[in-house]
């Protein structure tokens, strides 16, 4: 039986529930496709099968925070995910913030673990500082799942460095998840 994994594309193309932005970039054009990414490595092996939150670039969630938050809850939770991964990109005041971070409800926990093999993996791939794991238990998509969840803020969309390695090399993020899936799950 595979494994299946869910894999939300944080945000939608437009409002409601659009993204940071940065460096003239959009927090949700750059997780599309380290998402599609993601799922292509997921569903060629056979132990896996990921589904996507965001299966186009312009797929649009709910009509409102509330309502985009929920139906993708609700979509991992009806199609009896054995994993949700969210995806986002972290932002801050200063552009000097880089690095990769990661939330899960609870430690420990299944998906606190997973976020950290997920973020070891990533980070010795993509070279950006691992700034590890945290728990937070006000995120709606980490409170609402029926199974494992984590949030991975995977660089800042603020700092140019992360912003231009995540826009034009989304394969190195997707293969660092894909790996600490596998570290994970094997």
């Amino acid at each position: 039986m595979a494994i299946k994994i869910y894999i939300d594309q944080g945000h939608n193309p437009k409002n409601p529930n659009a993204g940071a932005e940065g460096n003239g970039l959009r927090e949700q054009d750059l997780v599309y496709p380290i998402g599609i990414e993601l799922a292509e490595r997921l569903n060629a092996n056979p132990n896996y099968e990921a589904r996507l939150s965001r299966p186009t670039p312009t797929t649009q969630i709910g009509t409102s925070n509330s309502t985009s938050l929920r139906l993708r809850v609700a979509d991992a939770n009806s199609w009896g995910a054995d994993y949700f991964i969210s995806l986002h990109t972290n932002a801050a005041e200063s552009s000097a913030a880089t690095g990769s971070e990661g939330f899960a409800f609870s430690r420990p926990s299944a998906a606190f673990s997973l976020g950290q093999d997920i973020l070891r993996e990533m980070t010795e791939i993509t070279g950006l500082r691992n700034r590890g794991m945290q728990v937070r238990t006000n995120l709606y998509v980490l409170r609402k799942t029926a199974m494992p969840a984590v949030l991975i803020e995977l660089g800042f969309i603020t700092n140019p460095g992360d912003a231009f390695l995540m826009r034009d090399n989304p394969g190195l993020f997707a293969e660092g998840i894909y790996r600490g899936i596998l570290d994970y799950t094997q």
